[in-house]
């Protein structure tokens, strides 16, 4: 839906302006959510394997400087060591990168639900647009708030940073005086202990720009009351369109009615403004029917065909109208009404018999 220049977006957007909008991939999604997850799922595996990714390492490195001096350079053996090498990669790091990778999935899934959106996956011209995309990044509202965010992340986080080194670093100066054991366990420990306390960090900027992603991504969304009304027409249909198809629909119901006169029993009228056809099939009909009803033009081109095709008219005011306006094609008459429609159907059944009789003789 095109956006209305010169009108203010007041309106809270519709479920289905957020629906599109999901199918194209707009949510309300922070990316720093992702790097928090990433950032700490990494270095909590980092944590708990590193004295078995550290004894890999040992035991590759001490192989590699074993055998330097009965290196061969040949062929084979680098296919051999590429092997080895890949081997190495695939049991030492790889759990550690499908791990952050199902992290970072887990991370997107927990923000905004799982939903491929295949429109947002459509290659566009516009994107490979250079000069679009210098304008995007340099002049755009959006890359300056994105810059500014940044500047302000860099900043909390290197402001963290100086005060937990300033006390590692004060803290340090007593190295001096531990064995070599101590100081390697002294800055594993100093090392994990300021990751963690920026992963923290990291965490409260992570949670702050997810709030504001989403309160910005809520009003990105806001609409105007044009394209309300725009939308609140599409959904119920075009005026016009709607008119075109109810007319060819009643013309179709009114043709299929007229199907039907001919096998009518009788014509009630009042005389000039409604006519109401009845059939009654007396072993297979409760009660009479209305097989054809209209007023006017409508009421005329029934009393044509009923003359056409010799069905009786009868004149009664009253019941014409009440059978007109209570009763819809296809009905059965409402009991009130039997003993009025039972005394002219046998009044019409009496004269189509002493017609056979005269007929007969």
């Amino acid at each position: 839906m095109a956006e209305v220049e010169g009108q203010e977006k007041t309106e809270q957007a519709s479920s289905k302006k957020l629906h599109e909008g999901r199918e194209k991939g707009m949510v309300a999604k922070s990316a720093e959510i992702n790097s928090f997850a990433i950032f700490t799922t990494g270095l909590l595996i980092l944590y708990l394997s590193h004295r078995h990714i550290g004894s890999m390492l040992s035991e590759m490195t001490i192989k590699i400087f074993n055998s330097l001096d009965i290196l061969e350079i040949n062929k084979n053996l680098i296919n051999d060591y590429a092997l080895e090498g890949f081997l190495f990669f695939s049991i030492t790091i790889a759990p550690v990168l499908v791990s952050i990778m199902i992290v970072a999935f887990i991370a997107s899934v927990a923000q905004v639900g799982f939903k491929i959106s295949p429109k947002a996956l459509i290659p566009s011209l516009e994107k490979f647009n250079p000069l679009k995309g210098i304008k995007k990044i340099l002049f755009s509202s959006k890359s300056m708030m994105e810059l500014a965010k940044s500047i302000i992340k860099v900043l909390i986080i290197g402001i963290f940073a100086y005060l937990i080194l300033e006390d590692l670093i004060t803290s340090s100066t007593k190295l001096v005086e531990l064995t070599v054991d101590e100081i390697v366990s002294y800055m594993l420990n100093s090392g994990y202990s300021f990751l963690w306390k920026i992963a923290l960090v990291f965490g409260v900027v992570s949670a702050v720009d997810l709030v504001f992603q989403k309160k910005k991504f809520k009003k990105d969304m806001m609409m105007t009351k044009q394209e309300v009304k725009e939308e609140h027409r599409q959904a119920e249909g075009d005026p016009f369109i709607k008119s075109k198809i109810r007319k060819i629909q009643l013309q179709m119901a009114h043709s299929r009615m007229m199907k039907e006169v001919p096998t009518a029993d009788v014509v009630i009228t009042n005389p000039t403004h409604y006519a109401i056809a009845l059939k009654y099939e007396i072993n297979k009909d409760s009660a009479p029917k209305i097989i054809a009803k209209g007023v006017d033009e409508l009421a005329r081109r029934i009393k044509e065909i009923a003359v056409k095709n010799n069905i009786p008219l009868h004149e009664d005011r009253d019941l014409a109208r009440q059978l007109y306006k209570l009763c819809d094609v296809g009905d059965r008459i409402p009991s009130a009404f039997f003993q009025a429609v039972a005394q002219i159907l046998a009044y019409i059944y009496q004269l189509k018999n002493n017609k056979t009789k005269r007929s007969i003789i």
